[in-house]
């Protein structure tokens, strides 16, 4: 990496102080990013990678606190290489990823958050989600899936379900992947172009971006109504992949060495034993 970069600080997120309203469309998705470009940030997450792997191991062998990086944004946002280009190196076992798609009927015979709370991370580990409980307050009020006294309700439940995590020491880490409608349009777009791609394409994305305003309404009043002191929402500009990539490796880590694990002391001094 350029010494430049090497000490350089990272481009950060947008933070909204809590109470503030959210407006999207006042948050720039592709900022200026200085002297950075695609080679320099992927030199810093590679650095990045080796810091979190032995703090993620720090964290599991101490086995007190957990980090619960939740990902939302629109479709090719970005989620999966996020998660491919910030996570490679930490060890599987002490990371789990969890998916959220379309209720089961099981998950649907239970309140909104019986599916999301049975996955959080343990004590020890690493849990990102791919979409999440927001998506009841999101897609669900997009289409109206329930009545709206009922989702309306759910951004109280959240924070107080937050407030639990964070309580029993989760630290809630919560990217807002900010892409522009553009910017969506090319990448959907490249999906149909290119025949190997084709599998990622889902002709509901179309039908989703037609009403964009709505889910920007969603997101806004998601953001603005959940943005807490204990679990804020950090805005991700991700119209340039190396750029959200940075940032959120970045975040990820500075929340690592916040929480700066410690290995556990051992039951006795081994040094010099021999096994034979």
């Amino acid at each position: 990496m350029n010494d430049k970069h090497k000490t350089n600080e990272a481009p950060k997120p947008f933070v909204l102080a809590p109470g503030d309203a959210c407006d999207l469309s006042q948050i720039p998705s592709n900022p200026d990013v200085g002297e950075w470009d695609k080679k320099s940030a992927r030199e810093r997450i590679e650095d990045n990678v080796k810091e979190m792997a032995d703090l993620a191991r720090r964290l599991y062998a101490d086995n007190q606190r957990s980090v619960l990086l939740v990902l939302q944004g629109m479709d090719t946002a970005g989620k999966d290489g996020t998660i491919r280009s910030v996570m490679r190196g930490v060890n599987p076992r002490s990371c789990q990823v969890v998916s959220f798609k379309k209720p089961s009927e099981e998950e649907l015979d239970h309140d909104f958050l019986w599916r999301v709370h049975r996955v959080v991370p343990r004590r020890g580990n690493i849990g990102i989600f791919n979409r999440s409980h927001y998506e009841d307050v999101l897609v669900v009020r997009v289409h109206n899936l329930v009545p709206e006294p009922v989702w309306q309700a759910r951004y109280q439940t959240i924070n107080a379900f937050e407030k639990l995590l964070h309580d029993c020491g989760t630290v809630i880490v919560k990217c807002c992947l900010h892409i522009s409608k553009e910017i969506q349009r090319e990448r959907l777009q490249a999906r149909v172009d290119d025949p190997d791609s084709h599998w990622k394409f889902n002709p509901d994305d179309i039908s989703e971006r037609k009403v964009w305003d709505k889910y920007q309404e969603a997101y806004n009043a998601a953001i603005t109504k959940c943005n807490t002191d204990y679990a804020p929402w950090y805005i991700v500009p991700s119209d340039r992949k190396w750029y959200r990539n940075l940032v959120v490796s970045q975040l990820l880590l500075e929340k690592l060495r916040e929480i700066n694990p410690k290995y556990p002391p051992a039951e006795g001094d081994w040094t010099g034993m021999v096994i034979e």
